[in-house]
């Protein structure tokens, strides 16, 4: 969700070209690491589920602690980088973000759920520091007549994070070997939850470990530059700015329709995978397809080998008893495959056809596609859900710039409360679990998806105009 921004401040006329790859493949590792952090959640919620004994209500507070930082942190990051520095500003993001991954040893220790969110809170609010210093960052490190294609760099690295991390989480968490999962399985009740929660230990442990490694390379052994100084090609002058007579940017009523686009876009995002595991186990599919068996074993295969780098014998999922946990994981990491698929297809669709037509065209599929899965059983309104990535993919990059059409001097003010309405990600999903566990099943609560992507459709055709 990379959001480009520009600089007016010129460079002198005499400055050498520089080469920004360096800073560049920094850039695209953190926003590796934004999707993999981000999107581990989707087969962390339903693990914390069984390890806490949690309703789907309770477990939705996963997605809560953790988007809940974007609303809560976006201002008092902008004021840390404003006295810190981008530099330096990274560096203590990626420290906070290391000290909410080591939170989660205590957390697996007492296996209190509180603890748990507070972990995942802390882990939000460095990720959300980084978020706030890395994407305007990208989009003026180096001449503006590139921005747009090294914002696409960063999102496929994002979608890429994303698609790879629950693959291999949900090896690590619902995967290990047969006989593990037969001498688990024979403990009592306590002591099989306390020991399936040590499982949690090992991804963050090394995350932590990664964090601080790459927090001492941007301290001690880089320089970014200074893009206070980086030349905008076409950054336009005040004078150039269009005149309005409104005094906020809530005056736009294009804008506010649009920061509701955003909350519900990512509130649709991100609670649809965070239900896609509990979702297939509501269907009670007893037999795989052979389409889906064959998905599973294959990306089994070519993913295995990272339970070894977390001390656990490599074993291949068992395809043979129906959906479960280790199933589904691969499932959301599908999903998550989708949204980057989309966005390398889009790319080049965006640049020929209408974005609006494609924006109509994905949220009216969307909707389609959730309808459709609500009136389905077993493996097929499961498979409909998954598609629902697919769709995703382009929604950000033209929701975005529809919303700050004409907002001339207002523009930033509009571009922040865009960003604040990422939250969508904190409570769309709670609603669901509320539905779920109070209204009727997760196949009821499915509806709110589906109600997310009529909304987003409206804008499509009528919302998004200037007024």
């Amino acid at each position: 969700m990379a959001v480009p921004v520009s600089t007016s401040a010129p460079a002198a006329a005499t400055a050498p070209a520089r080469s920004y790859a360096g800073p560049m493949l920094l850039m695209t590792t953190l926003f590796f690491l934004f999707g993999a952090v981000t999107n581990f959640n989707d087969v962390l919620m339903p693990y914390l589920k069984d390890v806490c004994q949690l309703t789907d209500l309770q477990s939705s507070a996963v997605q809560s602690a953790f988007f809940g930082a974007y609303f809560l942190m976006s201002l008092p990051a902008g004021w840390v980088l404003k006295k810190l520095g981008y530099q330096r500003g990274i560096v203590v993001g990626l420290l906070v973000m290391a000290g909410g991954a080591l939170l989660f040893i205590p957390a697996a220790d007492s296996r209190q759920f509180g603890l748990f969110l507070t972990a995942l809170a802390v882990l939000g609010a460095g990720i959300t520091l980084l978020q706030v210093a890395a994407n305007p960052y990208v989009s003026v490190l180096g001449p503006a007549r590139s921005a747009a294609a090294r914002v696409s760099i960063v999102g496929v690295a994002n979608n890429f994070g994303g698609s790879l991390s629950p693959l291999v989480g949900g090896l690590i968490l619902f995967g290990g070997s047969v006989a593990l999962k037969a001498r688990l399985a024979a403990l009592p009740l306590a002591q099989r939850l306390g020991e399936e929660a040590q499982l949690v230990k090992g991804p963050y442990m090394g995350l932590a470990a990664f964090l601080v490694v790459l927090a001492g390379v941007f301290f001690f052994l880089v320089k970014l530059p200074d893009i206070e100084g980086i030349e905008a090609d076409d950054a336009p002058t005040a004078d150039a700015l269009p005149v309005t007579r409104r005094t906020s940017a809530l005056g736009f009523p294009h804008l506010v329709l649009g920061i509701v686009a955003i909350f519900v876009y990512v509130g649709v995002e991100v609670g649809l995978g965070s239900f896609l595991i509990r979702y297939g186990e509501s269907q009670g599919i007893q037999q795989l397809s052979a389409f889906t068996q064959s998905l599973v074993r294959g990306l089994n295969v070519a993913t295995n080998y990272a339970l070894v780098l977390f001390g656990q014998q490599a074993e291949p999922i068992d395809t043979t008893g129906g959906f479960t946990k280790a199933v589904g994981a691969v499932l959301v990491s599908s999903y998550w495959f989708g949204s980057l698929i989309g966005r390398l297809v889009g790319i080049p669709l965006l640049l020929r056809f209408h974005n609006r037509a494609l924006l109509v065209a994905v949220c009216a599929a969307g909707a389609a596609l959730v309808g459709a899965s609500l009136l389905s059983h077993g493996e097929t309104a499961l498979w409909l859900i998954v598609l629902c990535g697919l769709m995703n993919s382009i929604m950000w990059p033209v929701i975005f710039p529809l919303a700050i059409t004409g907002l001339g001097q207002f523009t930033k003010q509009g571009s922040s409360y865009l960003i604040m309405a990422i939250v969508g990600g904190a409570l769309i999903p709670p609603l669901m679990g509320f539905i779920a566990t109070h209204g009727g099943g997760l196949q009821v609560a499915f509806v709110v998806p589906m109600l997310c992507y009529v909304y987003l459709l409206f804008y499509a055709l009528s919302g998004y105009r200037v007024r």
